[in-house]
């Protein structure tokens, strides 16, 4: 209607200037002719924010090339749509079933974006508030139909990851063909009836304490090990030194020790023919 109105005025103002002979009056005619070109032009081009793509919609006919961010030069009477195709979130607070049958508390988020080239189809099919329409109640199908295949207990520690993965994947499979692409479904928390939740507090502290005490045992049976084969080292040292020793050498080594005291200066009475035949010393001190 602006573009319309301009031009009108523009045309106007033009057959003004021409019956005009008048200077001043031909002054002031032409800066509203200057002015209302540059608003006539402007009506021309639109700029599209970074980020977003531009549908043009023109009296109900949506054209299925999308304007890209930065300036365009579009049709006056169109009316463009601005489309955001940066990472969204949307976060959902809800109570879940599990494969027991038991309520649990979920709060888990998608994050997702919109596809540039598919933003015209989702305009025509569903319309600018798609994210209500297609995402929102296939988002919460598809959460409670993966929560109820898995056990509370697994939800609570080993399947989060899992069970996130899955959401992911079947979310996607729905709404990919929408125009939407699914990043991630995080897993914000996850809230379990209070005495379930207990129970497996309890059981997961039992088996750290089992996992501990198994750690105690094993290394105590290895430094029991270890004593065991440093006894019998000992052992075998003193078996073999003790098959190297007869009465013999203990008696040349009692005569040789007998040698090097006598030529000690140290004072001693030593005598011959000792018990086993071997010298008996005797300290004068």
């Amino acid at each position: 209607m602006l573009f319309i109105f301009s031009v009108l005025i523009l045309i106007g103002a033009i057959i003004a200037l021409s019956a005009t002979k008048d200077k001043k009056s031909k002054l002031v005619t032409g800066v509203i002719i200057a002015i209302f070109v540059l608003i006539s032009f402007s009506q021309l081009i639109r700029v599209v924010p970074a980020g977003h793509v531009g549908v043009v919609d023109i009296f109900g006919k949506v054209n299925d090339r999308t304007l890209k961010a930065g300036i365009n030069l579009v049709n006056p009477f169109a009316k463009v749509l601005m489309f955001s195709i940066k990472t969204q979130e949307m976060k959902e607070n809800m109570t879940v079933p599990s494969e027991e049958g038991l309520n649990v508390g979920l709060e888990i988020s998608a994050l997702y974006h919109l596809e540039p080239e598919e933003a015209a189809d989702v305009y025509k099919t569903v319309g600018y508030n798609y994210q209500d329409v297609i995402l929102v109640p296939q988002f919460r199908s598809v959460v409670r139909g993966v929560t109820a295949s898995y056990a509370a207990k697994a939800l609570y520690t080993s399947a989060r990851e899992e069970l996130s993965q899955q959401i992911k994947e079947q979310l996607d499979n729905q709404v990919s063909k929408r125009g939407i692409f699914i990043e991630s479904t995080p897993l914000r928390s996850i809230a379990l009836p209070e005495r379930l939740r207990k129970a497996i507090e309890e059981k997961l502290q039992a088996d750290q304490e089992s996992q501990r005490m198994q750690f105690i045992l094993e290394k105590e049976k290895q430094e029991a090990e270890r004593k065991r084969i440093e006894a019998q080292g000992i052992a075998d040292f003193q078996r073999i030194v003790s098959k190297g020793i007869d009465q013999q050498l203990l008696k040349w080594k009692g005569i040789e020790a007998t040698e090097k005291l006598a030529n000690s200066q140290n004072a001693k009475i030593v005598i011959v023919g000792g018990k086993d035949g071997l010298p008996l010393i005797l300290g004068s001190q």
